[in-house]
């Protein structure tokens, strides 16, 4: 591939997924790259750049889902899932009490493995959330990904990387060769394509946002774009978890560290707990922050 053509693919890239490629890559590039070239009847990875100046809109979609990222797993570094049921779903039950509303933006999804853990932790751990309006919102820019996440179908080396046994035989049913999510678990999941470089206005407000191992992919400005209009969509009191290796640090002043909770984000100038007034009201319980407290 030519320096020219590298360009206008990296530009591609970025401009429609964020995904930034430097010239490096081109060997990774062009590797991705071969079955979308065999897809659409082209003899190499080179003539790519040919049939995408002639507009076939199709043959974009395809080079953009080659190029993403789709590495996922059930509850991924288990430390954000253990602090969700232990401090933000018991802090947000108290504030969220009387709406009994509660909304989970799960962002660049994947296959589904994270929607559908945050949805067996809420079922297992939280049987008051039965009678509340429970959403658990997925998103992701690849539309066979979203398929195969709304089928909930796993093989038996997507099962077992990071799912317990116990919750395995609970929560799924055996086909063939393959294990599917069941019914139950899989209706508390909705799944919409999203492109997170657009604004996320459409989706609505949240209360809690997974958004893990997908800003790394980005550069500086893509990143705090992307933040900012998250910061925009989170309710007061709600949190932002990212991927161990991901910061807010030096890209956006829209968020604040949580002091108390690592990984755990809170958008800068919405309180973290409800009105004062509310949390001095006679009789009123005790939060999960005072209990951490004592």
């Amino acid at each position: 591939m030519t320096s020219a053509d590298f360009e206008y693919m990296a530009t591609l890239l970025r401009n429609r997924a964020g995904i930034v490629l430097s010239v490096d890559k081109t060997y990774l590039l062009e590797t991705r790259l071969m079955s979308v070239a065999r897809k659409h009847g082209l003899a190499a990875p080179e003539q790519i750049p040919a049939a995408l100046r002639n507009g076939c809109a199709k043959l974009e979609a395809d080079v953009i889902e080659a190029m993403t990222t789709n590495e996922t797993l059930f509850f991924r570094d288990r430390h954000p899932f253990d602090t969700l049921q232990n401090d933000i779903l018991p802090e947000l039950i108290d504030l969220r009490g009387q709406s009994k509303c509660l909304r989970i933006w799960s962002a660049a999804c994947s296959t589904g493995q994270e929607p559908y853990s945050i949805a067996m932790l809420i079922r297992d751990h939280f049987p008051l959330l039965a009678g509340w309006q429970v959403e658990i919102m997925a998103t992701d820019i690849s539309p066979s990904v979203l398929a195969r996440a709304r089928e909930g179908r796993y093989t038996n080396f997507e099962v077992q990387r990071g799912l317990p046994v116990q919750l395995l035989v609970r929560h799924f049913e055996q086909t063939a060769e393959m294990w599917r999510v069941r019914p139950e678990l899989r209706r508390m999941v909705t799944f919409r394509e999203f492109n997170l470089l657009d604004d996320p206005a459409a989706l609505g407000t949240f209360d809690i946002i997974f958004c893990r191992n997908v800003l790394l992919y980005f550069d500086v400005e893509t990143k705090r774009a992307i933040l900012e209009r998250m910061s925009q969509r989170l309710r007061a009191g709600g949190a932002l978890l990212l991927g161990t290796s991901e910061t807010v640090y030096g890209i956006s002043d829209a968020w604040v560290t949580d002091q108390q909770l690592r990984g755990v984000y809170r958008s800068n100038g919405r309180p973290r707990l409800g009105p004062i007034e509310r949390l001095l009201k006679p009789g009123a319980s005790e939060t999960p922050l005072q209990r951490r407290a004592t």
